[in-house]
């Protein structure tokens, strides 16, 4: 059946208001600007559109030209997860580094300064910070990105950041709702589901939101996971009792509702994009992410021709799609008067950490140095080191473009360090690190090595012929320290690399905090 689809009448342009879509390329594509001219409201900046922070204010101003209070929206975390300096890793280290630390005026610093440069760039939505309670150590997707599994270090740690991303005049996106901790599964592969009751979510899982409900959070972003106790039948993103009766109703939350991308597999696999798109509106989001993996505009069209069609079909009220969109506009007038308010409070700026700027000595660099924590005793040291990497696959959130570790940080302090990658796929990694390194001091790098069973014995194997080795843990310090001197940065952003070189060619005579 053909559906006749007009670019100018209201319901089409509410139903290109309500997506949230990426492009290719460090300019705005014409079919972007034909379909900003139509009525979409927002476009999503990745790793993909990003080479320099004047390139991006350029490419926002050409979006500008066409539509002053667009939404450009991206998903920059600090820490792990970041596009804005994805080529060389952040200057700030993310969520489980400040929870570490548990300093909620440094957590608001940090998040302000991360805001105002997202604002320099004309960048006005982020999708941060995660609000989710890792409870589950082996979760492969939250991790780092979590401020901890502490629910009401979690709670403060969120409603700062919130305070201190909108004082810079960018919303927060509060996420991944109703919180993705205590899950075992990535939702960009499959469909996670959290069994547990009712009381546990309230007391763990939604205390967090309503800390960044509380704090002013513009936006609230859905998780594409099944919770049995709140809707056995439909995944967060898609529930009319998560969205509507728990999120709006029962937290009495009024901001938009976005979805996390609707290309991920617990969606796509489950119910197709289109039309999970459409039951994700009548569920109550306002917004529909996507772009991550599909950007074009084929992808477009058929999202908003999907929702048309809903509506035509009755199977969409279009009171229910005009509201969406009502909210989607609302957001964006908000920023519109919040733009400049970066600019005019600077109290977290330090010079020297943005994109492309070297090493630098700001407010990301004093949190990193902060984080870290160092088990065991090492002297300092003086000679190139070796540096071995035990790998695993990032996830997609993280992605695989920004570098991590610290063997360039120890380059460029000790001149003449070696560096060399091994994952579970490497013949004898020990034996091979041992011929790569020679005599010179070993330091390996690894993440998470609690959820990697060759790392760890691996590591077990290594210390026993070379019990000098420096270990550095850049994930989950889950695992019981190994190595002469372990240091644990609780993220791998290139700060909290740096952070780690500096204490290893320095030495230290114990623990710290």
């Amino acid at each position: 059946m053909t559906t006749l689809i007009s670019a100018t009448d209201t319901v089409t342009r509410d139903a290109l208001a309500v997506l949230q879509p990426g492009f290719t390329g460090t300019t705005a594509p014409d079919w972007v600007l034909r379909r900003v001219d139509e009525g979409l409201a927002s476009v999503a900046l990745f790793g993909r559109n990003i080479r320099t922070p004047e390139q991006v204010a350029a490419l926002t101003a050409q979006l500008r030209a066409e539509r002053e209070d667009i939404l450009v929206a991206i998903d920059e975390e600090g820490g792990d997860v970041t596009r804005l300096e994805v080529r060389t890793g952040s200057s700030f280290p993310g969520n489980l580094a400040l929870g570490h630390v548990d300093d909620l005026g440094l957590t608001r610093a940090v998040a302000q300064e991360l805001g105002r440069r997202l604002a320099e760039c004309g960048v006005n939505l982020n999708w941060a910070p995660s609000a989710d309670v890792n409870s589950n150590p082996g979760n492969p997707v939250i991790g780092v990105r979590s401020f901890g599994a502490d629910t009401q270090l979690v709670a403060r740690h969120t409603a700062a950041y919130v305070e201190g991303l909108q004082a810079a005049g960018v919303a927060a996106c509060t996420k991944h709702f109703p919180g993705h901790g205590d899950t075992a599964i990535d939702s960009h592969h499959a469909l996670p589901r959290i069994d547990v009751d009712l009381e546990t979510l309230h007391a763990r899982e939604l205390v967090p939101f309503r800390a960044a409900i509380a704090a002013g959070t513009k936006c609230v972003m859905s998780a594409h996971i099944l919770l049995p106790a709140l809707d056995p039948d439909h995944p967060a993103t898609v529930s009319p009792r998560i969205l509507t009766g728990l999120l709006r109703e029962e937290l009495g939350y009024d901001g938009l509702i976005i979805t996390d991308a609707v290309e991920m597999q617990a969606i796509a696999a489950t119910y197709g994009i289109e039309h999970g798109s459409v039951l994700a509106i009548a569920a109550g989001a306002d917004a529909l992410c996507v772009g991550g993996g599909l950007k074009d505009d084929g992808t477009v069209l058929r999202l908003r021709d999907a929702l048309v069609r809903a509506v035509r079909s009755g199977e969409l009220a279009e009171e229910r799609l005009a509201d969406a969109a009502a909210r989607v506009r609302a957001l964006a007038s908000w920023t519109q008067g919040a733009r400049g308010a970066g600019s005019e409070s600077g109290a977290a700026r330090q010079e020297g950490t943005g994109p492309g700027t070297g090493t630098g000595s700001g407010i990301g660099l004093v949190a990193a140095r902060r984080a870290v924590r160092v088990t065991g005793s090492a002297g300092p040291l003086t000679e190139p080191a070796y540096v071995a990497a035990f790998t695993s696959a990032s996830n997609i959130a993280v992605g695989n473009e920004t570098p991590w570790g610290v063997a360039a940080e120890l380059a460029r302090l000790l001149p003449g360090t070696g560096t060399g990658a091994y994952s579970s796929e490497t013949e004898a990694p020990v034996a091979a690190v041992l011929r790569a390194a020679g005599e010179r001091r070993i330091v390996v790098v690894v993440r998470d090595v609690h959820r990697h069973a060759w790392m760890g014995e691996a590591l077990d194997a290594l210390v026993a012929q070379r019990p000098d080795t420096v270990v550095v843990e850049m994930g989950v310090p889950q695992a019981a320290p190994r190595g002469a001197l372990h240091i644990a940065t609780h993220g791998a952003a290139r700060v909290c690399g740096l952070a780690a070189a500096e204490l290893v060619v320095r030495g230290t005579d114990g623990p710290t905090a």
